[in-house]
Formats: C-alpha cells, sequence, structure tokens
C-alpha cells in the first residue's frame, strides 16, 4: 500500500496516475470486500477454465462500463462548473443504499432460485454459463463499482474526475481506473483457470464439489451484503 502511494506522488502522468488510483481502490476495505465475492462467483463455475478466465474479464468490463459511464457524466458537469461534493454524496448515498439489499438478494437467488420460477438474471446457482453467468459476472462488476465507500470515494470523485475534468483526453481515464479496480480479480480468474482448473485430480468429484461450493458463493454473497447494511444503516 504505501509503494503505490509513493507511486501516486510521483506520477505526473495522468493515464499512471488513474491506474495506481484503481489499484489503491481494489486494495481499500470496500472494494476489497466485493472483489473477493466476484472471485467467489466467478469461481463457483470451476468445470471449465475458460469461464472462470472469461468471467474474470466480463466482471471487470462491467466495472468498466460503470465507471466510464459516471465519469463521462461527471467530467461534462464539473467542466460546467458543478460541484463535485455535491454529486459525490448523492451517488454514494444512492449506492450504498442499493448494494447492501441486492447482494442480499443475489444470495437467496442462488440458493433458492432453483425452486422459484423467477428470472435469475445470470444469478442461479446452475443452468448454462454462457447463456446466464456471464451476464451475472457483468452485473455483479456494475453493481460493486456503485459502493462507494469514503476511501474509493475520495481516490474516484476527488482525484480521479478532477484530474480528468483538467485534461483534453481525460474522458478515457474512468476505464484505465476501472481496469484496475478490476484487475486483482482478472489475475485470480487466470491463476484458478490456468493453475488450478488444469489439475485433472481436481475434477475427479467437480459435480460434488460444485453443489456444495456454489452454496458457500451464495452465503458469502449474504454476508457482504448484511455487512454493507449494518455499515450503512447502523
Amino acid at each position: 500500500m504505501e509503494f503505490l502511494h509513493s507511486l501516486l506522488e510521483n506520477s505526473h502522468v495522468p493515464i499512471f496516475t488513474a491506474f495506481i488510483l484503481g489499484l489503491l481502490t481494489a486494495v481499500s476495505p470496500c472494494p476489497l470486500a466485493t472483489n473477493i465475492t466476484a472471485i467467489g462467483y466467478i469461481s463457483k463455475d470451476i468445470e471449465s477454465r475458460h469461464r472462470i478466465f472469461w468471467g474474470g474479464i466480463l466482471y471487470t468490463l462491467g466495472r468498466v462500463i460503470a465507471y466510464t459511464a459516471l465519469g463521462v457524466v461527471l467530467i461534462s458537469i464539473l467542466r460546467e462548473g458543478a460541484s463535485m461534493f455535491a454529486i459525490q454524496k448523492a451517488v454514494s448515498r444512492y449506492g450504498e443504499m442499493l448494494v447492501a439489499p441486492a447482494l442480499i438478494l443475489v444470495g437467496l437467488f442462488m440458493l433458492f432460485g432453483n425452486r422459484l420460477n423467477l428470472p435469475k438474471f445470470g444469478f442461479s446457482g446452475g443452468g448454462n454459463w454462457k447463456r446466464k453467468g456471464g451476464t451475472g459476472a457483468l452485473l455483479l462488476g456494475v453493481l460493486f463499482s456503485l459502493a462507494f465507500c469514503p476511501t474509493s470515494g475520495v481516490f474516484y470523485f476527488g482525484m480521479l474526475i478532477p484530474m480528468s475534468a483538467a485534461e483534453a483526453g481525460g474522458y478515457l481515464l474512468p476505464a484505465v481506473y476501472a481496469v484496475a479496480t478490476g484487475l486483482p480479480v482478472i489475475i485470480v480468474a487466470w491463476i484458478l483457470a490456468y493453475s488450478v482448473a488444469g489439475l485433472g485430480k481436481f475434477y475427479n468429484r467437480v459435480q460434488v464439489f460444485q453443489k456444495w461450493f456454489n452454496r458457500v458463493v451464495a452465503i458469502l454473497f449474504i454476508l457482504v451484503g448484511i455487512y454493507y447494511a449494518v455499515m450503512y444503516y447502523f
């Protein structure tokens, strides 16, 4: 962490600064909790290593979409002279308000969704990953991007967006930042896909393992949702 802060203080290149800000965000407590949850979700379909890796890519893409879309709006508003503090307060408030119940609902869908005739939006414990799981990873990336805590809020609203508004090519910087926030998930997904997943003996009882692992991931979603609920509502 101190090494990243040192790089940030000595950086004079906006793209590099945006990337370092993204890495600092990724290892902050709240984003770290969501990234761990995302890794659990992505790695639950362990019968295909390619799905695990592409799940990490799609999750990061979801973060890129959310941070870039929000960044384009904020940069445009900031260049018109609006106050960033009021915008940050509103986004942080509603993002934190939504993420806790959303995580709990996702966990419940993964636990009990197969018993109900309801749309799963990619979060059911079973089904075709290519049609559903990829969508779920993408949606998680978008959802978790909106879960701003004080530290990530300072990095994004207080440092990244003002810097982006002052640069000619500033609209690119939120995307660079977003890629860095999802980079740990991509790295872990790659390790799981092409290291652990390459061990043939690991797949001897994959169906039994996956059944229980899906439940563990669902419980993880619920616990992280409760964690955010306690932080926000209490």
